[in-house]
């Protein structure tokens, strides 16, 4: 019995117009015009930061990549400060970008490194202020 009623019911929903399972619904069944969320994924360049991939991160800036752009609210360069990729912290930073712009948490380079225990690549951005 159960069954039927829920093959009855899909049966009507699908009959009537304007139901899709694409569209989102608000409460009076009406479909929504508002777009679907989209999911939030890690952008190439901070990948290949996180992996320590140093020779795709030179190509990528020479190929103008944006030092500063955010991925999942953090910067190329927070993400390399969190993972300890001092080398490819030095070399965002001698390619402009900024360790003082924060995340969404609040923080900024230098705090993700302290938070990840991150010695060598708080030395770097240390030495980077002192400039």
């Amino acid at each position: 019995m159960r069954k039927t009623i829920v093959i009855a019911a899909w049966a009507i929903l699908c009959a009537v117009p304007g139901f899709s399972a694409e569209k989102p619904m608000d409460l009076q069944g009406v479909s929504s015009s508002l777009p679907m969320e989209t999911t939030r994924e890690l952008n190439s360049f901070c990948k290949a930061i996180i992996k320590g991939d140093i020779q795709t991160v030179k190509r990528l800036i020479a190929l103008g990549e944006d030092v500063n752009k955010k991925s999942l609210g953090k910067t190329p360069v927070i993400f390399a400060a969190r993972y300890n990729k001092a080398e490819i912290v030095k070399l965002l930073l001698d390619n402009g970008a900024d360790p003082s712009i924060r995340c969404e948490s609040g923080y900024n380079a230098k705090k993700h490194a302290e938070l990840s225990n991150a010695k060598e690549a708080l030395a770097v951005i240390n030495a980077h202020s002192m400039k």
